[in-house]
């Protein structure tokens, strides 16, 4: 049950920093007060992120007992949210190396992973 928790923790407060920022870069005009008041408006959301990603990584490694590889777990989730979101607000779409540096990334989290 904890896989579930912290997946679903992790996959929440991953989103929700990455909506934000991705909201900011295409909506949010770069200069510093308006930057400045998008920051101080979303500081909610960001300390809700912060408990999600902090309880999803706690949980995590209580279901597995391995910090590093819940840490390169919710890395790895971090790419695709990332991806994701280029493809949703910047109309983005991933070359075949961005695929490839995904794959070795998996890879790698197998190899990790592996005893």
């Amino acid at each position: 049950m904890y896989y579930i928790y912290s997946s679903s923790l992790l996959l929440t407060g991953l989103l929700i920093v990455n909506v934000v920022f991705s909201y900011q870069s295409k909506h949010i005009d770069p200069q510093f007060w308006s930057t400045l008041k998008f920051q101080l408006l979303a500081l909610p959301l960001f300390l809700s992120a912060n408990l999600c990603i902090g309880y999803g990584i706690k949980l995590g490694y209580k279901a597995i007992g391995n910090l590093g590889y819940v840490l390169l777990a919710s890395k790895g989730l971090e790419m695709f949210i990332s991806l994701l979101m280029g493809f949703i607000f910047l109309r983005e779409s991933p070359t075949w190396r961005i695929w490839a540096g995904l794959a070795i990334v998996l890879i790698g989290f197998v190899v990790a992973k592996g005893k």
